[in-house]
């Protein structure tokens, strides 16, 4: 390669555009910061953390400012110049903790589903299938299982050759951007992408639906009561796996080449399915916001009593 650095062509060219983009991309990011924190410092301050539910959920929040922060600043800054530039190293940096953090978020929502299935189809081996050793083999399993996901991405993004061309029509660097750049025939490696990125969406959004199926016909044997209680429950999970899974399929399952509205759809699986994130886990949950409500009012009466 004889280039040092990318040239990311952006949302828009507009000036007033990118201005509103700008405060509107800056607020979802403070938004997801401010939502995920709460979460974490509730659920650490909290009986609930002993639970495995919230255990995973502080993993997704914690996995969601990661992934979040990848792209987020980067785009919020570029918004405010007219060079967009990002150097190589940082490009291939981005390629690989989008994926990486990416697909632990993957894991850990099919972590969650199967806690929810569980719970409500087998609610008497609850204590048995899921406890914390399992819990904790589960994240760590992630976290192996996704750096096995990403290295190979970012090995196959480095060997490509870049001569000359090095304007990315996109916002953020990702593989088939680059891969329309490259100064190679990528065929083969466009087909391996979709082989890895996109059939791991799509397995694991297959297996999230049946886990959901299951939990919706066993729920017919429930009361109304518990029926309304894990519906309240599944229904952010299923909120969640919908705005995630949807434009991720559509950006990697497909032949490897771009669409103007690949940059749209982008913005749905790196800003505003994770901005909803803390919303819907918090007021779809009844718990999480009784637990919130305490601990928060608690901290206040305390900081009252000392001032």
């Amino acid at each position: 390669r004889n280039i040092s650095e990318f040239i990311l062509l952006g949302l828009s060219y507009d000036p007033n555009l990118q201005l509103f983009c700008f405060a509107l991309f800056l607020f979802c990011y403070v938004a997801l910061l401010v939502g995920n924190l709460l979460i974490l410092v509730s659920i650490q301050c909290s009986s609930l953390f002993h639970q495995p539910m919230c255990y995973f959920l502080s993993h997704l929040s914690s996995m969601d400012i990661c992934y979040n922060s990848s792209v987020t600043p980067k785009l919020i800054g570029d918004l405010l110049v007219e060079t967009k530039s990002i150097s190589y190293g940082n490009c291939m940096l981005q390629v690989f903790t989008m994926h990486f953090f990416g697909s632990i978020k993957v894991f850990i929502l099919t972590a969650m589903a199967f806690d929810r299935c569980v719970a409500i189809c087998k609610p008497l081996h609850y204590l048995i299938f899921i406890n914390r050793t399992r819990c904790n083999l589960i994240v760590l399993a992630a976290w192996a299982g996704r750096a096995v996901h990403s290295f190979p991405q970012l090995s196959m993004t480095i060997r490509l050759p870049f001569c000359g061309a090095n304007e990315i029509d996109h916002y953020f660097c990702d593989i088939f951007p680059l891969l329309k750049v490259a100064y190679t025939d990528t065929y083969i490696t466009g087909v391996l992408v979709v082989a890895n990125s996109g059939m791991v969406a799509l397995v694991t959004f297959v297996v999230l639906f049946v886990s959901y199926v299951i939990i919706l016909f066993t729920l017919r044997n429930h009361s109304a009561e518990g029926r309304r209680k894990a519906l309240s429950t599944c229904g952010s999970h299923i909120t969640v796996v919908v705005l995630f899974f949807g434009p991720s399929i559509f950006a990697y399952l497909r032949t490897p080449t771009t669409f103007p509205e690949d940059k749209v759809f982008a913005l749905f699986y790196t800003i505003i399915a994770p901005m909803f994130n803390p919303l819907i886990y918090t007021l779809r949950n009844t718990e999480m916001k009784n637990v919130m409500r305490k601990v928060w009012c608690q901290a206040y009466f305390q900081r009252g009593l000392t001032v």
